[in-house]
């Protein structure tokens, strides 16, 4: 049962839902050290304070909010360019690529103060960092997933539920509980953050990091593809049982 847990199609584990629990737990943390330790805001969800700034007239002040949105351009724009360069590398996966930078940003980070102008400059290479990672690792177990917010995650999730009520599709259940699951360990990641901000402070953002690096050294690991088609095939014929059952 735990070996499911890292069976990918292609022989990387970079869309394995091992992996996918090592991220989303990093991107639940990340999302409370911003509020918490950095000035109370999300370094990933920035748009509503922008534009509440812009129209009070406080236009400084929404400077303070456009860069973290800037950055998470950035962020997908050179994710991009990474993938571009390197996906067809074969000593290391592009992925890793973006993590190791991802976990380098994260490790300066948690050097910074807890100073107004320091915290701007935090958040702003957090949501570059967010951008990075929820452009890399996109669906988990072939399913779409957004490790570093969950928004998304609830509306898949319950768009895959209507389409089972509707369809009576058990796969459609299955993709409705695998999005539900997803976003559990999101808000475990978050509680986890706020505990620790509450304990260790600016420094709390490297036990996220901590959580990237284990990610980092799992997508070393192949899966024999063989194994996979066989563990696909025995879940395909399980649906399919279920589904005659029914009827």
């Amino acid at each position: 049962m735990f070996d499911k847990l890292f069976f990918t199609k292609n022989g990387q584990i970079s869309e394995s839902l091992a992996l996918g629990i090592f991220l989303t737990l990093a991107g639940g943390f990340q999302d409370a050290y911003s509020y918490n330790v950095r000035d109370h805001v999300f370094a990933n969800a920035q748009t509503v304070l922008l534009g509440q700034n812009i129209a009070s007239g406080n236009l400084m002040h929404a400077l303070r909010y456009l860069l973290p949105l800037a950055a998470f351009f950035l962020g997908v724009y050179l994710t991009e360019w990474i993938k571009h360069f390197y996906k067809t590398s074969v000593k290391i996966h592009w992925r890793q690529i973006v993590l190791i930078i991802e976990i380098l940003i994260l490790g300066i980070t948690g050097f910074l103060p807890n100073e107004p102008t320091l915290n701007v400059i935090a958040n702003i290479m957090l949501s570059f960092a967010c951008a990075m990672q929820v452009d890399t690792f996109r669906k988990f177990r072939s399913i779409p997933c957004a490790t570093t917010m969950c928004i998304g995650n609830m509306r898949s999730a319950t768009e895959y539920l209507c389409l089972y009520h509707i369809s009576k599709d058990p796969a459609m259940k299955y993709k409705s509980m695998h999005c539900g699951f997803i976003i559990l360990v999101f808000a475990i990641g978050a509680a986890f953050g706020a505990s620790c901000s509450a304990w260790f402070g600016v420094k709390a953002i490297w036990i996220a990091m901590a959580m990237q690096v284990v990610g980092f050294f799992m997508m070393f690991a192949h899966q024999d593809i063989e194994a996979f088609e066989k563990f696909e095939e025995e879940e395909k014929e399980k649906i399919r049982q279920t589904h005659a059952r029914k009827k």
